[in-house]
Protein backbone atom coordinates (compact mmCIF):
# COMPACT_ATOMS: atom_id res chain seq x y z
CA UNK A 1 0.00 0.00 0.00
CA UNK A 2 2.89 2.30 0.62
CA UNK A 3 4.85 1.44 -2.60
CA UNK A 4 0.92 2.05 -4.30
CA UNK A 5 0.78 5.50 -2.58
CA UNK A 6 3.77 6.92 -4.17
CA UNK A 7 3.14 5.78 -7.02
CA UNK A 8 -0.18 8.01 -7.49
CA UNK A 9 1.98 10.95 -5.67
CA UNK A 10 5.07 10.70 -7.27
CA UNK A 11 4.47 13.47 -9.98
CA UNK A 12 2.93 15.92 -6.92
CA UNK A 13 6.20 14.73 -4.73
CA UNK A 14 8.83 15.76 -7.66
CA UNK A 15 7.10 19.20 -8.62
CA UNK A 16 7.26 20.66 -4.94
CA UNK A 17 11.07 19.02 -4.18
CA UNK A 18 11.58 20.54 -7.91
CA UNK A 19 10.35 23.61 -6.12
CA UNK A 20 12.04 23.69 -2.85
CA UNK A 21 15.67 23.40 -4.79
CA UNK A 22 14.56 26.84 -6.50
CA UNK A 23 14.00 28.38 -3.82
CA UNK A 24 16.49 27.18 -2.00
CA UNK A 25 19.35 28.35 -4.77
CA UNK A 26 17.78 31.75 -5.02
CA UNK A 27 17.98 32.15 -1.29
CA UNK A 28 21.35 30.83 -1.30
CA UNK A 29 23.21 32.96 -3.67
CA UNK A 30 21.46 36.35 -2.08
CA UNK A 31 21.13 35.55 1.62
CA UNK A 32 24.57 35.59 2.40
CA UNK A 33 25.24 39.11 1.05
CA UNK A 34 21.65 40.33 2.71
CA UNK A 35 23.70 39.36 6.01
CA UNK A 36 26.54 40.53 4.99
CA UNK A 37 24.91 44.22 4.81
CA UNK A 38 22.97 43.70 8.22
CA UNK A 39 25.96 42.82 9.97
CA UNK A 40 28.23 46.35 8.39
CA UNK A 41 24.87 47.67 9.19
CA UNK A 42 26.24 47.81 12.53
CA UNK A 43 22.92 46.95 14.23
CA UNK A 44 23.87 43.80 16.10
CA UNK A 45 26.90 45.59 17.82
CA UNK A 46 24.24 48.28 18.46
CA UNK A 47 21.74 46.63 20.66
CA UNK A 48 23.68 46.10 23.48
CA UNK A 49 23.79 49.53 23.98
CA UNK A 50 20.68 51.90 23.23
CA UNK A 51 18.25 53.15 20.12
CA UNK A 52 19.28 51.31 17.13
CA UNK A 53 16.16 52.83 14.93
CA UNK A 54 18.52 54.68 13.05
CA UNK A 55 20.58 52.27 12.25
CA UNK A 56 17.74 49.80 11.07
CA UNK A 57 16.21 52.29 9.31
CA UNK A 58 19.65 52.91 7.17
CA UNK A 59 19.85 48.98 6.51
CA UNK A 60 15.95 48.41 5.38
CA UNK A 61 16.64 51.64 2.90
CA UNK A 62 19.51 49.66 1.44
CA UNK A 63 17.30 46.66 1.40
CA UNK A 64 14.64 48.86 -0.56
CA UNK A 65 17.14 50.29 -3.34
CA UNK A 66 17.41 47.06 -4.18
CA UNK A 67 15.71 45.63 -7.30
CA UNK A 68 16.10 42.16 -5.73
CA UNK A 69 15.46 41.88 -1.71
CA UNK A 70 11.68 43.24 -2.16
CA UNK A 71 10.40 41.13 -4.16
CA UNK A 72 12.21 38.04 -2.72
CA UNK A 73 10.90 39.27 0.33
CA UNK A 74 7.15 39.40 -1.04
CA UNK A 75 8.08 35.96 -2.61
CA UNK A 76 8.54 34.71 0.02
CA UNK A 77 5.48 35.82 1.51
CA UNK A 78 3.45 34.55 -1.17
CA UNK A 79 4.93 31.17 -1.12
CA UNK A 80 3.73 30.52 2.33
CA UNK A 81 0.44 31.50 2.02
CA UNK A 82 -0.12 29.92 -1.98
CA UNK A 83 1.56 26.50 -0.33
CA UNK A 84 -1.29 25.67 1.86
CA UNK A 85 -3.64 26.55 -0.81
CA UNK A 86 -1.79 24.11 -3.36
CA UNK A 87 -1.57 21.23 -1.37
CA UNK A 88 -5.53 21.60 0.07
CA UNK A 89 -6.79 21.74 -3.68
CA UNK A 90 -4.14 19.57 -5.36
CA UNK A 91 -3.21 17.03 -2.77
CA UNK A 92 -6.21 16.90 -0.75
CA UNK A 93 -8.95 17.14 -2.13
CA UNK A 94 -8.23 14.47 -5.35
CA UNK A 95 -6.86 12.40 -2.68
CA UNK A 96 -9.98 9.66 -2.07
CA UNK A 97 -12.20 11.95 -4.14
CA UNK A 98 -10.83 10.79 -7.81
CA UNK A 99 -10.49 7.39 -6.54
CA UNK A 100 -14.27 7.92 -5.22
CA UNK A 101 -15.14 9.23 -8.45
CA UNK A 102 -13.25 6.37 -10.89
CA UNK A 103 -13.87 3.48 -9.06
CA UNK A 104 -10.14 2.85 -8.28
CA UNK A 105 -10.55 2.11 -4.69
CA UNK A 106 -12.61 -1.33 -5.32
CA UNK A 107 -9.33 -2.91 -7.03
CA UNK A 108 -7.14 -2.37 -3.86
CA UNK A 109 -9.87 -3.08 -1.69
CA UNK A 110 -9.83 -6.63 -3.56
CA UNK A 111 -6.28 -6.77 -2.74
CA UNK A 112 -6.59 -7.64 1.01
CA UNK A 113 -6.38 -4.37 1.99
CA UNK A 114 -8.55 -2.76 4.57
CA UNK A 115 -10.51 0.17 4.11
CA UNK A 116 -8.79 1.56 7.18
CA UNK A 117 -5.50 0.64 6.32
CA UNK A 118 -5.69 2.40 2.23
CA UNK A 119 -6.95 5.16 3.97
CA UNK A 120 -4.57 5.79 7.22
CA UNK A 121 -1.38 4.72 4.81
CA UNK A 122 -2.57 7.89 1.83
CA UNK A 123 -3.82 10.45 4.56
CA UNK A 124 -0.82 9.63 6.87
CA UNK A 125 2.20 9.67 4.73
CA UNK A 126 0.72 12.50 2.07
CA UNK A 127 -0.37 14.46 5.54
CA UNK A 128 3.28 14.36 6.73
CA UNK A 129 4.84 15.12 3.48
CA UNK A 130 2.29 18.26 3.40
CA UNK A 131 3.57 19.18 6.88
CA UNK A 132 7.45 18.63 5.73
CA UNK A 133 6.97 20.80 2.82
CA UNK A 134 4.86 23.84 4.03
CA UNK A 135 7.68 23.23 7.26
CA UNK A 136 10.86 23.43 4.84
CA UNK A 137 9.49 26.03 2.77
CA UNK A 138 8.96 28.47 6.53
CA UNK A 139 12.59 27.32 7.26
CA UNK A 140 14.16 28.89 4.34
CA UNK A 141 12.16 32.26 3.91
CA UNK A 142 12.29 32.71 7.99
CA UNK A 143 16.52 32.26 7.48
CA UNK A 144 16.42 34.83 4.30
CA UNK A 145 14.45 37.33 5.94
CA UNK A 146 15.93 37.03 9.34
CA UNK A 147 17.68 40.46 8.97
CA UNK A 148 15.11 42.46 7.20
CA UNK A 149 12.61 41.22 10.59
CA UNK A 150 15.38 41.91 13.05
CA UNK A 151 15.95 45.32 11.66
CA UNK A 152 11.86 45.90 11.61
CA UNK A 153 11.70 44.59 15.21
CA UNK A 154 13.54 47.59 17.05
CA UNK A 155 10.85 50.43 15.36
CA UNK A 156 12.14 51.07 11.93
CA UNK A 157 9.67 52.03 9.37
CA UNK A 158 8.23 48.90 7.23
CA UNK A 159 5.70 46.94 7.48
CA UNK A 160 7.12 43.85 8.18
CA UNK A 161 6.72 43.15 12.04
CA UNK A 162 6.31 39.62 12.06
CA UNK A 163 3.09 40.15 14.48
CA UNK A 164 1.52 41.79 11.96
CA UNK A 165 -1.55 40.09 10.17
CA UNK A 166 -0.04 39.52 6.44
CA UNK A 167 3.41 38.14 7.98
CA UNK A 168 2.63 36.15 11.05
CA UNK A 169 1.61 33.23 8.69
CA UNK A 170 4.52 33.75 6.56
CA UNK A 171 6.62 33.09 9.42
CA UNK A 172 7.74 30.03 12.09
CA UNK A 173 5.69 27.60 12.50
CA UNK A 174 2.55 28.50 11.65
CA UNK A 175 2.49 27.12 7.97
CA UNK A 176 2.91 23.81 8.82
CA UNK A 177 -0.45 24.03 11.03
CA UNK A 178 -1.78 25.60 8.00
CA UNK A 179 -0.84 22.57 5.87
CA UNK A 180 -2.11 20.12 7.93
CA UNK A 181 -5.54 21.94 8.07
CA UNK A 182 -5.78 22.67 4.28
CA UNK A 183 -4.50 18.83 3.43
CA UNK A 184 -7.34 18.04 5.93
CA UNK A 185 -9.84 20.03 4.71
CA UNK A 186 -9.51 18.73 1.22
CA UNK A 187 -9.10 14.98 2.04
CA UNK A 188 -12.90 15.76 3.87
CA UNK A 189 -14.28 17.61 1.07
CA UNK A 190 -13.09 14.78 -1.24
CA UNK A 191 -15.58 12.27 0.70
CA UNK A 192 -18.03 14.18 1.26
CA UNK A 193 -18.82 15.41 -2.73
CA UNK A 194 -17.23 12.54 -4.02
CA UNK A 195 -16.00 14.33 -6.86
CA UNK A 196 -13.08 16.03 -7.83
CA UNK A 197 -13.25 19.61 -9.44
CA UNK A 198 -16.22 20.41 -6.83
CA UNK A 199 -14.32 19.30 -3.58
CA UNK A 200 -11.18 21.33 -5.21
CA UNK A 201 -13.61 24.59 -5.68
CA UNK A 202 -15.10 24.50 -2.22
CA UNK A 203 -11.56 23.74 -0.51
CA UNK A 204 -9.90 26.69 -2.17
CA UNK A 205 -12.83 28.44 -1.25
CA UNK A 206 -13.03 27.71 2.77
CA UNK A 207 -9.55 27.26 2.87
CA UNK A 208 -9.38 31.28 0.98
CA UNK A 209 -11.72 32.24 4.01
CA UNK A 210 -9.91 30.74 6.71
CA UNK A 211 -6.65 32.59 5.82
CA UNK A 212 -8.08 35.99 6.01
CA UNK A 213 -10.81 34.90 8.69
CA UNK A 214 -7.65 33.89 11.45
CA UNK A 215 -4.76 36.52 10.95
CA UNK A 216 -7.70 39.04 11.13
CA UNK A 217 -10.36 38.45 13.73
CA UNK A 218 -8.85 35.60 15.71
CA UNK A 219 -5.57 35.87 16.30
CA UNK A 220 -5.82 39.28 18.24
CA UNK A 221 -7.94 37.33 20.39
CA UNK A 222 -5.56 34.00 21.20
CA UNK A 223 -4.27 35.93 23.81
CA UNK A 224 -5.67 39.30 25.85
CA UNK A 225 -4.00 42.15 24.75
CA UNK A 226 -2.25 44.81 27.02
CA UNK A 227 -3.42 48.09 27.04
CA UNK A 228 -1.25 51.47 27.27
CA UNK A 229 -2.16 54.36 28.64
CA UNK A 230 0.03 57.47 28.79
CA UNK A 231 -0.31 61.58 28.33
CA UNK A 232 -0.86 62.60 24.68
CA UNK A 233 2.26 63.86 22.97
CA UNK A 234 1.31 66.39 20.64
CA UNK A 235 4.82 66.59 19.06
CA UNK A 236 4.59 63.38 17.29
CA UNK A 237 0.98 62.87 16.27
CA UNK A 238 0.87 60.84 13.47
CA UNK A 239 -2.72 61.59 12.58
CA UNK A 240 -4.94 64.90 12.90
CA UNK A 241 -8.05 65.31 10.99
CA UNK A 242 -10.76 67.54 11.01
CA UNK A 243 -14.50 67.41 9.38
CA UNK A 244 -17.55 68.50 9.16
CA UNK A 245 -16.72 72.06 9.61
CA UNK A 246 -14.80 71.29 12.99
CA UNK A 247 -17.63 69.68 15.28
CA UNK A 248 -15.43 66.61 15.33
CA UNK A 249 -11.93 66.02 15.44
CA UNK A 250 -9.35 62.90 15.53
CA UNK A 251 -5.94 62.93 16.80
CA UNK A 252 -3.90 60.39 16.77
CA UNK A 253 -0.18 60.16 18.81
CA UNK A 254 2.74 58.48 17.47
CA UNK A 255 3.11 54.27 19.19
CA UNK A 256 6.83 54.05 19.84
CA UNK A 257 6.35 50.25 20.94
CA UNK A 258 9.37 48.44 18.51
CA UNK A 259 7.99 45.18 17.13
CA UNK A 260 4.60 45.18 18.55
CA UNK A 261 1.48 44.47 17.39
CA UNK A 262 -0.76 47.63 17.77
CA UNK A 263 -4.13 46.87 17.29
CA UNK A 264 -6.17 49.94 18.60
CA UNK A 265 -4.52 53.95 19.11
CA UNK A 266 -7.14 56.31 20.16
CA UNK A 267 -6.63 59.81 22.01
CA UNK A 268 -9.43 59.49 25.36
CA UNK A 269 -10.31 62.19 27.61
CA UNK A 270 -9.79 62.54 30.79
CA UNK A 271 -13.12 60.72 31.52
CA UNK A 272 -11.26 57.47 29.69
CA UNK A 273 -14.09 58.48 26.69
CA UNK A 274 -12.89 58.53 23.15
CA UNK A 275 -12.13 61.91 22.18
CA UNK A 276 -14.07 63.40 18.61
CA UNK A 277 -13.72 66.87 19.16
CA UNK A 278 -14.74 69.49 18.40
CA UNK A 279 -12.16 70.76 17.00
CA UNK A 280 -10.44 73.21 18.81
CA UNK A 281 -10.46 77.06 17.20
CA UNK A 282 -6.51 76.97 16.71
CA UNK A 283 -6.89 73.88 14.83
CA UNK A 284 -9.84 75.55 12.11
CA UNK A 285 -8.34 78.38 11.98
CA UNK A 286 -7.18 79.65 8.66
CA UNK A 287 -4.67 81.82 10.04
CA UNK A 288 -3.06 80.07 12.92
CA UNK A 289 0.09 77.55 12.65
CA UNK A 290 0.55 74.00 13.23
CA UNK A 291 2.33 74.93 15.90
CA UNK A 292 -0.56 77.11 17.52
CA UNK A 293 -2.94 73.99 16.74
CA UNK A 294 -0.90 71.23 18.72
CA UNK A 295 -0.48 73.55 21.50
CA UNK A 296 -4.15 74.05 21.81
CA UNK A 297 -4.23 70.39 21.95
CA UNK A 298 -1.74 69.83 24.32
CA UNK A 299 -4.27 72.02 26.95
CA UNK A 300 -6.95 69.44 26.54
CA UNK A 301 -5.12 67.26 28.72
CA UNK A 302 -5.86 64.22 26.31
CA UNK A 303 -4.48 60.48 26.43
CA UNK A 304 -3.33 57.92 24.61
CA UNK A 305 -4.82 54.66 24.87
CA UNK A 306 -2.61 51.67 23.46
CA UNK A 307 -3.82 48.13 22.71
CA UNK A 308 -1.39 45.83 21.54
CA UNK A 309 0.21 42.75 21.49
CA UNK A 310 4.20 42.63 22.84
CA UNK A 311 6.80 41.05 20.01
CA UNK A 312 7.42 38.61 22.98
CA UNK A 313 3.90 36.59 22.67
CA UNK A 314 5.63 36.00 18.87
CA UNK A 315 6.00 32.19 19.76
CA UNK A 316 3.34 32.03 21.72
CA UNK A 317 1.03 32.80 19.06
CA UNK A 318 3.10 30.37 16.87
CA UNK A 319 2.28 27.17 19.05
CA UNK A 320 -1.64 28.45 19.98
CA UNK A 321 -2.31 29.10 15.94
CA UNK A 322 -0.59 25.67 14.84
CA UNK A 323 -1.93 23.81 17.75
CA UNK A 324 -5.58 24.64 16.59
CA UNK A 325 -4.90 24.11 13.30
CA UNK A 326 -3.60 20.29 14.02
CA UNK A 327 -5.91 19.84 16.19
CA UNK A 328 -8.62 21.02 13.65
CA UNK A 329 -6.72 18.68 11.12
CA UNK A 330 -7.16 15.31 13.10
CA UNK A 331 -11.09 16.08 14.07
CA UNK A 332 -11.06 15.75 10.28
CA UNK A 333 -8.74 13.04 9.60
CA UNK A 334 -10.97 11.17 12.21
CA UNK A 335 -14.13 11.71 10.67
CA UNK A 336 -13.25 10.97 7.23
CA UNK A 337 -11.92 7.53 8.66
Amino acid sequence: MTWLTWRQFRAQASVALATLAVIAITFAITGPHLAHLYAASGIATCQAHGDCSTLASNFLNQVKASATYPALFALGIGVLYVVPAIIAIFWGAPLVARELEAGTFRLVWNQSVTRTRWLAVKIGLIGLASMATAGLFSLMVTWWASPIDRAAGLGAVLDSNRLMPQLSGARGITSIGYAAFAFAFGVTAGVLVRRTLPAMAITLAVFAAVQITMPLWVRPHLIAPLHHTTALNTATLDQLTVWRNGSQMTVIGHANMPGAWILSNQSITQAGHVFTGPATQACVSQTASQRACNASIARLHLRQLVTYQPASRYWAFQWYETAIFLALALAMAGFCF
